[in-house]
């Protein structure tokens, strides 16, 4: 009796993943969620195409992601996951609410961005709270002018960025 006809060496069946199988399912609700949102914009454009053009691309590679995703977590060879830091996560959700704050009341894009870029460094483990800053204030100085000047598009202004 060979090695391949012996009870033991049957099919592999693996479990799915659940967790795998619910993040598949959010990535395709997302994907319909840009598809539906993107065909209620307006098209007010003689070009090919109009401002639903690269949600519907997102949309698409979400859907690739959810199809890829569901595949794994039906076979069962998902990655095992890492333990979540609750620390990083709240950090960096902290930081979002931040950017979302300092936005809404007035503060501009660059503070805003500043302070996200700052706290998700943190999250990671960096403690140079002041060079993080001082990187983080340049980066975003030169992302909102790239914006401003060069794109024509604007940014959630505040009082650094109506000084430039």
């Amino acid at each position: 009796m060979s090695s391949a006809d012996s009870p033991s060496s049957g099919p592999t069946h693996h479990r799915a993943d659940p967790a795998g199988l619910v993040i598949a399912a959010l990535l395709a609700l997302l994907a319909g969620l840009l598809v539906w949102d993107a065909s209620r914009l307006q098209a007010n454009t003689v070009y090919g195409m109009g401002p639903q053009a690269m949600p519907i691309v997102i949309a698409c590679g979400l859907g690739l992601l959810a199809v890829a995703n569901l595949v794994d977590a039906l076979r069962g060879r998902l990655p095992p996951r890492e333990s979540a830091d609750p620390r990083a996560v709240l950090l960096i959700l902290g930081g979002l609410a931040l950017l979302i704050a300092i936005i809404g009341l007035g503060g501009g894009f660059i503070l805003a961005t500043a302070a996200l870029f700052v706290a998700t460094s943190a999250a990671f483990g960096r403690r140079a709270l002041l060079s993080d800053f001082a990187i983080a204030f340049v980066l975003s100085l030169l992302i909102y002018l790239a914006f401003d000047r060069v794109l024509t598009l604007s940014l959630p202004a505040g009082p650094i960025e109506r000084l430039l």
